[in-house]
């Protein structure tokens, strides 16, 4: 396997692949390198073409010693064409990648399942994490999956599908009362004084991995063609950054020919960090408090942030932020157009990909690829208002007196 060491983002200092992340030199965030000096591209097409239906079709581009196995293999989500929502936006080519089709029904799935195999690989009995909602689900189901213990915190004022959704594995579910970025310092202090894999604390270089099988799907689906154009969320900016990082891979390893698409961050205007940085021209992304309906998104004090803002800059991209309105028409707009029902996250991404068509910020030309993360089931209440059912007697005429009428108004 091609996987070498982590190296730091910030002074490029070199250290063995255990469980670390940040440089003892000058506290940067630690990240995996590979050595692919003796790939050959259209020998790793064959094998990734052969490989199994989920992402280890893609190991060799993964932190691993040897080809993991996993009962809960995520992956090979639906990459959707959405043509009507595409007229409805008055833009020529939009594609959903729905990743809401995991096993927990959302993305995590994939960065959970690097993590846990790589936690196995080194030996732990126990794995935890601090969540926002769709991590604490991944990681309680693939922990059970695996036979291992878990601890999965989480902020205790979390939407009730999610808890509900998580402690059925059997998990040890701890409510914090406070928001994500507590949670977060109070399990960076745990994972220095209990012997468990933090999937987002101590194993994140390797848990951040996993999101880069979005891009090589993305690629792959797309008949190994780039798109000109990714839009997707932004919490902690790892996501956003990792998919860039995927796509980069490929082309510097010639798996794929082009240039690197242009990348616009969404993000929730009750917690965006992200975009106030990028609207202000700064690289400085200061905490903010949480006050949004996408919970999933709500990272105050994002630790990939810069890196986020250096992509979307570079690539001649942006990032925008939509509000709690805009979330809960955007999750509507999809669901009517395309048959996808994405919880509040996706409701941001697709808010803010339809600011960007209204404003001529994406052309006409463009192929888009937007990025769902989640289910809807799992945020319930971001639809309840406005909500409506039709309710009549069982008989012909009730029918026709309360339905027909507003049929031959349409």
């Amino acid at each position: 396997m091609a996987v070498e060491s982590l190296n730091c983002k910030e002074c490029g200092a070199s250290y063995e692949l255990g469980a670390a992340f940040f440089c003892e030199s000058c506290f940067g965030p630690l990240e995996v390198r590979y050595d692919h000096s003796g790939l050959d591209p259209d020998e790793a097409k064959r094998k990734i073409q052969a490989g199994s239906q989920g992402i280890w079709r893609y190991a060799d581009f993964l932190p691993f010693e040897g080809r993991p196995g996993d009962p809960l293999e995520p992956g090979l989500t639906p990459l959707v064409r959405a043509d009507r929502l595409a007229e409805r936006l008055g833009l020529g080519e939009v594609w959903i990648k729905n990743d809401a089709a995991n096993p927990t029904h959302s993305f995590k799935d994939r960065v959970v399942a690097v993590a846990i195999a790589k936690a196995k690989e080194l030996g732990y009995e126990t794995v935890a994490c601090a969540s926002t909602g769709n991590l604490a689900n991944a990681v309680a189901a693939h922990a059970a999956a695996a036979g291992l213990d878990s601890y999965v915190f989480v902020p205790s004022d979390l939407e009730e599908q999610k808890l509900l959704a998580t402690g059925v594995y059997g998990t040890k579910l701890v409510g914090v009362r406070g928001t994500y970025d507590d949670v977060n310092r109070l399990c960076t202090e745990l994972s220095q004084t209990r012997p468990w894999a933090f999937v987002n604390v101590n194993l994140r270089p390797y848990y951040a991995e996993g999101s880069k099988t979005l891009a090589y799907e993305t690629i792959e689906q797309l008949g190994w063609k780039l798109p000109d154009r990714i839009v997707a969320p932004i919490a902690s900016g790892s996501l956003f950054t990792k998919i860039g990082r995927g796509i980069s891979e490929w082309i510097e390893l010639g798996l794929v020919q082009g240039e690197l698409p242009t990348f616009s961050g969404a993000q929730a205007a009750g917690c965006s960090p992200v975009a106030t940085a990028f609207a202000e021209g700064t690289d400085v992304c200061r905490p903010q408090k949480p006050d949004t309906i996408a919970k999933s998104l709500a990272i105050g004090d994002p630790a990939d942030g810069p890196y986020a803002l250096e992509l979307a800059r570079r690539t001649g991209g942006e990032i925008a932020a939509v509000d709690d309105d805009e979330i809960r028409a955007a999750i509507r707009l999809l669901a009517e157009t395309t048959g996808i029902f994405t919880e509040t996250a996706g409701g941001v991404t697709v808010g803010v990909l339809a600011k960007l068509a209204e404003s001529g910020a994406i052309g006409a030309d463009e192929r888009v690829v937007a990025y769902i993360t989640g289910e809807g089931l799992k945020t319930l209440d971001a639809v309840r208002e406005g909500h409506r059912m039709h309710e009549i007697e069982p008989r012909l005429d009730s029918f026709e007196a309360k339905l027909e009428p507003q049929a031959t108004a349409r």
